[in-house]
């Protein structure tokens, strides 16, 4: 009951107007783990628009905007991991170091560990929520999916447009049996990464089911 309600409140701020995606600006991988903080090699090399010449905000909107527009799977994934490597930048040297250290526990299956880490990292970096992320990804992999999915909703409240934290949420849905409410949680994140080939697979996997018992 509890985590229904949890799964109900949270997805009701992701559907809410103010979390919209307009202009197609917004758990990457599949969960687990959902790993949006993982670097790629370097921006200059992945953007040779020189995006990265750009102030941090406006880059981060083109890049949205690129995401959505993208006419193939390759385009997106190439600039879905320019977000991601901004997702990464916590602005504290303390907090990177620590957030590197907490993936790497999650890696070595120390999850008890990488969640310590990640307790650290918040209350060092509130406002990131790229940590609010990683510490779902976390506590979902202890077997915690109530803070999994209450972490998931702050960290969409300070990232709206996390496609990651939105097909986490999706795939907890789904294991749940809430199949509708994970299908509109995929579909979400569909509106901001259309390419984005798992979230594409999870939602051609439940259409029929959950289309056809709307029918």
């Amino acid at each position: 009951m509890i985590r229904r309600y949890i799964a109900s409140v949270v997805l009701a701020s992701l559907l809410a107007p103010a979390g919209s995606f307009a202009g197609g600006a917004a758990l990457a991988q599949t969960m687990p783990p959902l790993r949006p903080g993982i670097v790629a090699p370097d921006d200059k090399a992945q953007d040779p628009a020189g995006a990265a010449k750009r102030g941090p905000a406006a880059t981060l909107e083109r890049l949205f905007q690129r995401l959505h527009d993208a006419a193939t799977q390759e385009e997106a994934e190439g600039v879905a991991r320019l977000i991601q490597r901004r997702w990464a930048r916590s602005g504290s040297d303390t907090a990177d170091l620590l957030m590197s250290r907490a993936q790497q526990a999650l890696k070595d299956k120390q999850n008890e560990l990488a969640i310590e880490l990640l307790d650290r990292i918040i209350s060092l970096q509130p406002d990131w929520a790229e940590a609010w992320n990683q510490r779902a990804n976390a506590l979902y992999l202890a077997g915690d999916s109530i803070r999994s999915m209450l972490d998931i909703g702050e960290t969409l409240k300070r990232e709206p447009r996390h496609y990651g934290a939105m097909m986490g949420l999706g795939m907890i849905l789904r294991q749940q049996g809430e199949d509708k409410a994970a299908m509109a949680a995929f579909r979400k994140a569909l509106e901001v990464y259309p390419q984005f080939d798992a979230v594409r697979k999870a939602v051609d996997a439940l259409k029929t089911e959950v289309d056809g018992r709307d029918a």
